[in-house]
């Protein structure tokens, strides 16, 4: 199984620890996995911003990087969903069609490829798990609750295999985090007050770290935290898998 790993832009440049963690946890799994080295940005950016047919030959771009991949995988369930659901735009070729269906989140790797149900990694500490709007809702990587059905998170899944953990419950486990990429810029004063409200949830049930699948909504309410001089620490979930400490 040939992996190609994708990581995005906001990762690449300021959680570069989290790419690491995603390249050492699939090798130390076993798998073979390559990082192209002219791989760029998936496009989202661009498109959010209005201007999707100004992205389309970053979109080629993308899936002549990884079209001879049998899997991409991307430590981000954004820019996974960006891949899946975007590149409509593009002719169906049967490259753009691989690249389609291939690309997958970490999480969903690690669970419905991988079936993982091992992992050596400790981490004795009280989680609140934030569900990032376009892993849970886009992707399905877990139960929405406006929906009527057995509650479930692949995130979750995974985590539950460390030693140790320890999950608080949440008041509203699947609302946003504010960040929205170019919305936390054209509407800042919402964008702060959703965050604000997510980061009361964690802290009035004692979460001594905040953890999802997405670093951009991580670093929105890191951001906030900062300004207002809290610190709860925040941790991309492959972090913990890979066994990074606080």
């Amino acid at each position: 199984m040939n992996i190609g790993l994708f990581i995005p832009c906001y990762v690449d440049q300021f959680y570069p620890q989290v790419g690491i963690a995603s390249l050492e946890l699939l090798q130390n799994l076993g798998c073979k996995v390559h990082y192209p080295m002219q791989q760029s940005c998936c496009g989202q950016p661009m498109a959010n911003a209005g201007f999707e047919k100004d992205a389309i030959p970053t979109y080629e771009h993308f899936v002549r990087t990884f079209s001879s991949y049998d899997y991409i995988v991307a430590p981000s369930g954004s820019c996974t969903y960006h891949v899946r659901k975007h590149y409509d735009l593009l002719p169906q070729s049967q490259e753009v069609m691989h690249v389609r269906e291939r690309s997958l989140d970490l999480a969903e790797f690690l669970v419905d490829v991988m079936k993982l149900d091992k992992i050596e990694s400790r981490f004795p500490h009280k989680v609140g798990l934030h569900q990032s709007c376009h892993g849970l809702r886009g992707l399905r990587l877990a139960s929405g609750s406006e929906r009527v059905q057995s509650s479930f998170s692949k995130i979750r899944d995974v985590l539950n295999l460390v030693d140790e953990i320890e999950f608080v419950e949440l008041d509203r486990q699947d609302e946003c985090c504010g960040f929205g990429g170019t919305f936390a810029v054209n509407e800042e004063a919402i964008s702060v007050k959703m965050g604000k409200d997510r980061i009361q949830d964690h802290k009035s049930k004692g979460a001594e770290v905040i953890v999802a699948g997405d670093m951009s909504c991580l670093m929105h309410l890191e951001g906030i935290m900062r300004r207002n001089k809290e610190n709860i620490p925040v941790r991309h979930f492959v972090e913990i898998l890979n066994g990074t400490q606080l």
